[in-house]
């Protein structure tokens, strides 16, 4: 910092402006960030004379009606460029010898966005012991040595408190104000041990939205259903018939008819069901087995539908009778989006789990640096983050323009639907 120093002073002993400019453009070809920096101290250091000035008036100043009296210099940190720099200042103190916060100090301690600077490497893959050099370079000659916050330890404290402060203020949002039709639910293993439970929603413009996250050991009802109850607490109204795309676990269906309501529409993805069916096939009736089913999902007849996945379950009877059971299983759940007479575009994009497969990628990217959970409060702030992370390359719903035609038809699908249901779907809410 010393040599930052001298070369301010050598700025301001300088005769003529030319001379100052000249000067100053060879420290700029020597290192911007130096110069940025040089610059910055300069400013600081006069706002710092300024405050003190005012609160104690001139140097050597005599008279009364003074705030505060000079009581020597200390040194500070400040942030920069991710980390932190020592800057000298003034200290203040009253008649009574109390501290005088300087203004202008307390605004430049609170400016580094330090943690910010954390969490936005960290979830671009940068790792924390690495964080150093992607925020100082050597030949920058911007100090970075003992005290600068570049560690890993100093970047993981961050790290933790602004994570924790998203998450807390993430996971108790109203969720009253978004008019979601469609909700999708899946989890994603993080270790053996340790599963992660998270919920995007879908609103009636075709905008995607971040629920909620929930952490287990397996996929069972419990872990769902703690989820579902952190959503309706948020102001999920229980009575709003909605669309459920879940990837085929009978917990997530269970938690969900419970929750909703037995009535409550949900589909299992078709890729997933496409998947585990042909992964138990031999190689030559993969083909003829996905052209049987796409054929089926993209019939506007579902009573159609499900004949041709029953006559292809026949055939496979003698050559897989376990593979033609699994054709056959959850097949009312397969079809939800063809009985609701949904156009093929939007039945497309809602007939599978693609939108949170999709970010559960970006989660996958961006927790590959851990390696290893301690607790379960990590998985999930490092969850959240990531989950927030991918909100910002969402798109809009592709088929968003025939969401009302869904919304018309779970009002529909609700209506048909005897009172009783309504009221122990309202029982089971309380």
């Amino acid at each position: 910092m010393k040599k930052a120093t001298t070369s301010i002073e050598a700025l301001a002993s300088v005769s003529s402006i030319a001379e100052m400019k000249e000067l100053a453009w060879e420290e700029v070809k020597k290192s911007f960030d130096r110069f940025c920096l040089m610059a910055g101290i300069d400013s600081l250091n006069r706002m710092f004379a300024e405050d003190a000035e005012e609160l104690c008036g001139p140097r050597y100043g005599r008279g009364s009606g003074k705030n505060g009296h000079r009581w020597g210099t200390t040194r500070g940190r400040v942030g920069f460029h991710g980390g932190m720099i020592e800057v000298e200042r003034p200290r203040v103190r009253d008649r009574k010898g109390k501290e005088i916060a300087l203004a202008s100090w307390e605004a430049a301690r609170d400016a580094g966005f330090l943690e910010q600077w954390a969490v936005n490497l960290t979830l671009m893959n940068v790792a924390m012991r690495k964080f150093g050099r992607a925020v100082r370079l050597p030949e920058g000659a911007v100090p970075a040595g003992t005290g600068s916050g570049l560690s890993k330890s100093a970047v993981s404290r961050r790290f933790v408190a602004l994570t924790e402060d998203k998450l807390t203020e993430w996971m108790s949002c109203d969720l009253s104000r978004l008019d979601l039709v469609v909700i999708q639910i899946d989890g994603m293993h993080l270790d053996e041990n340790l599963l992660m439970i998270g919920a995007v929603g879908i609103d009636i413009n075709g905008d995607k939205h971040p629920l909620g996250v929930m952490e287990g050991a397996t996929e069972n009802t419990s872990v769902v259903q703690a989820l579902l109850d952190n959503l309706m607490a948020r102001g999920l109204d229980p009575t709003v018939c909605r669309l459920f795309v879940v990837d085929g676990a009978k917990a997530l269906s269970k938690a969900i008819r419970r929750t909703f309501g037995a009535d409550t529409p949900i589909q299992r993805c078709q890729v997933h069901k496409a998947r585990n069916i042909t992964q138990r096939l031999p190689p030559e009736l993969h083909a003829g087995v996905r052209r049987t089913l796409r054929q089926a999902w993209e019939l506007n007849d579902a009573g159609k539908a499900e004949r041709l996945i029953r006559n292809l379950a026949q055939r496979l009877e003698r050559q897989a009778p376990g593979v033609s059971q699994s054709i056959l299983e959850g097949l009312d759940e397969i079809l939800t989006v063809n009985r609701l007479g949904l156009p093929l575009e939007l039945r497309r994009s809602l007939a599978c789990t693609n939108i949170i497969e999709s970010m559960n990628s970006v989660i996958r990217r961006v927790c590959r640096n851990v390696k290893r959970w301690r607790d379960a409060s990590m998985a999930r702030r490092w969850t959240g983050a990531a989950m927030l992370e991918a909100k910002k390359g969402f798109r809009r719903l592709k088929a968003h323009k025939q969401l009302p035609v869904l919304k018309a038809a779970l009002q529909s699908h609700r209506a048909e639907q005897p009172a009783a249901h309504v009221v122990d779907r309202l029982a089971d809410a309380a």
